[in-house]
């Protein structure tokens, strides 16, 4: 070989040995980027650990604890309602609700399911079917299901999923409320809404005691969603409702119902509303709205409704509803009238303006003139005056002038401090909600003519409730106190009782006071404008009330009549309010008063309220005087 080729020979050997010793090598860019890669890798798997442990780490445990465990919801009982002598008014029991999902089914069986649902349940197979077709989603079919109707339901529904044939039904416990009483003190109890709580009345103010606490128990579920057995169960027991028991009698509930439907029905009127109190310890025995309503169907229009119904609005219909659930006593306001003027007078007792029995004290020439008014203001009895009276006479007669003069010499800086006293411008405090307040004249504002007319109690407004509050306190021998309709209650798990005391407010008036107006409104009933409220064998005080409509106003007349019996050791204090009435007789003295004296003539037996020997009815009762 030549030494050229040899040296070329060489070279390419070399070449080839060196191709095979040496070594791949990656770039160093290849290696940045495999390491940011990794590193970001890294950093996303390190921030959903934090994000799953610190950020969501306690809904999905939540989350994992909702899967793998059973909750079930333990109904605390609702308490029952008492009246004073143990009756049940409203009662809790235990009841079903039925509820069908059109999803769940195949379109083949729903003429089966109707035909299981309305034989089960005693529904009609029609309004059944209608639902059922009409449905998207789970709807209600039935509630307030006796448990008796559902066991069956539920036998039928097993022999089916026996065959695998879905229904769409489920059931689930529930409690109903009863009212045995039906209508009987409505707007003083209420009734319960569709999630058990109370609306109204009793059942709403008093509806945290009532309803009680519900518990639970929590156990593992495997994936069926069936309780493992032998697990572990946590078990929280419900705290059942507070009974309660009312200050209402039921057996005066219903003689104040009676006689008030009469009058509203007789005389025409819109309404009527009746309040009865022990003044001693401000306990409601009776409070009654006529026209009222069926606690077990609420919403079904009352008597006075049911003739306009189908005229209604849906919003007026709903209005409708509201105004008929309230207890007006304490959510409406009024103008009391002529029965005011017994406050009028206990005022001027108490500040020593003038007494019961001064000859000569008011002199009644038909008209009171204002200084600075155009027209005087006319007496009831301007075509034939009651001239020279004494406070008492002029009480008896309900002489607007009389009063007048009285309230324009008692001045609106005493009259508003008294009106303070006797609890007229704050809320009486009576536990039923929705209670409205007093609506009266600035007192840096009134003029003579206001001052006038407040003295025999128009040109401003109170609640029945307020006014009967006052009334009770010169009842009371001048003592305020609070009116109430809860007497105790009972923690049904413990058996613990808690009773509510009388409430004294304040004395407002000295006893002396009080027994002048009282022995001045007996002789309201004796020989005076209440006549027609005498009772044979009892001694009754009263005044009558007749508030005349404002000028624009379709209120119309307003006739009441305050009543107290007995006279001395009152036992009861009974106010009777007339809306509207139709006709001729449209004053307190004409149908109120008798009203009130039909009410006390069974209700005072009842309370055992000796009949002694004092007969009130000196005077046939039917005097011209009973107009106001």
């Amino acid at each position: 070989m030549s030494k050229k080729k040899n040296q070329k020979y060489k070279k390419k050997n070399l070449k080839n040995r060196s191709e095979i010793n040496t070594p791949n090598t990656i770039s160093t860019f290849k290696v940045k980027v495999i390491l940011v890669f990794t590193l970001f890798i890294i950093i996303a798997l390190l921030s959903r650990i934090f994000c799953l442990q610190f950020i969501d780490g306690e809904q999905l445990q939540s989350l994992a604890t909702s899967q793998q465990t059973l909750t079930e919801t333990l109904s605390a009982k609702r308490g029952t309602i008492y009246d004073s002598n143990g009756n049940v008014l409203a009662i809790s029991y235990d009841s079903d609700k039925v509820y069908f999902n059109p999803s769940d089914i195949k379109e083949e069986n729903k003429e089966l399911i109707v035909n299981g649902l309305s034989n089960s349940l005693g529904l009609d197979y029609t309004e059944t079917l209608e639902k059922v077709n009409s449905a998207t989603n789970r709807i209600l079919i039935a509630s307030n299901v006796e448990q008796e109707k559902t066991a069956v339901l539920k036998d039928w529904k097993n022999s089916l999923l026996k065959k695998k044939i879905k229904t769409g039904i489920s059931i689930e416990e529930a409690s109903s409320r009863s009212y045995p009483y039906k209508n009987l003190a409505s707007t003083v109890l209420g009734f319960l809404r569709s999630d058990n709580h109370g609306a109204y009345g009793i059942e709403q103010s008093w509806d945290s005691f009532l309803s009680g606490t519900p518990g639970k128990s929590v156990s593992l579920k495997d994936a069926s969603q069936s309780e493992i057995a032998n697990s572990n169960k946590t078990y929280i027991a419900a705290e059942n409702g507070y009974d309660l028991n009312l200050t209402i009698d039921i057996t005066i509930q219903g003689i104040v119902e009676k006689y008030l439907a009469q009058a509203v029905d007789e005389y025409k009127c819109d309404s009527g509303i009746t309040i009865a109190m022990e003044p001693s310890t401000g306990k409601i025995l009776a409070m009654a709205d006529y026209p009222n309503y069926d606690c077990n169907t609420p919403n079904t229009p009352n008597s006075s409704l049911t003739s306009i119904w189908d005229t209604l609005s849906a919003e007026q219909k709903t209005n409708e509803l509201f105004r008929m659930w309230s207890p007006k006593a304490v959510t409406d306001t009024y103008e009391p009238g002529s029965v005011f003027k017994i406050i009028t007078s206990a005022i001027a007792l108490e500040e020593d303006i003038t007494d019961t029995d001064i000859p000569n004290s008011f002199n009644c020439t038909g008209y009171y003139y204002l200084e600075g008014e155009e027209k005087p203001i006319a007496c009831w009895k301007h075509y034939d005056p009651h001239r020279f009276q004494t406070l008492r006479k002029s009480l008896e007669n309900s002489c607007n002038p009389a009063f007048m003069e009285l309230g324009l010499k008692i001045g609106s800086s005493t009259s508003y401090k008294y009106y303070e006293a006797f609890g007229l411008f704050d809320k009486t405090g009576v536990s039923l909600s929705g209670e409205a307040n007093s609506i009266f004249y600035d007192v840096n504002k009134i003029k003579p003519i206001e001052l006038a007319v407040l003295s025999f109690g128009q040109r401003f407004t109170i609640t029945p409730m307020q006014m009967i509050t006052a009334a009770a306190s010169i009842a009371n021998d001048g003592v305020l106190v609070q009116p109430r309709f809860v007497e105790k209650m009972t923690n049904t798990d413990t058996g613990e009782v808690t009773t509510f005391n009388t409430d004294k407010i304040r004395q407002v008036i000295s006893k002396e006071t009080a027994d002048k107006v009282a022995s001045m409104m007996e002789s309201v009933v004796v020989d005076g404008s209440g006549g027609r409220a005498k009772i044979t064998g009892y001694s009754v005080g009263g005044k009558t009330g007749t508030s005349e409509p404002r000028w624009g106003s379709t209120n119309g007349y307003v006739a009441s009549f305050l009543a107290m019996s007995p006279v001395e050791n009152t036992r009861i204090v009974l106010l009777v309010i007339l809306n509207n009435p139709q006709g001729k007789q449209h004053n307190g003295g004409q149908i109120a008063a008798p009203t009130a004296g039909a009410m006390l003539n069974e209700i005072l037996p009842y309370m055992g309220v000796e009949s002694g020997n004092k007969d009130n009815s000196s005077n046939s009762g039917m005097n011209d005087s009973d107009l106001y």
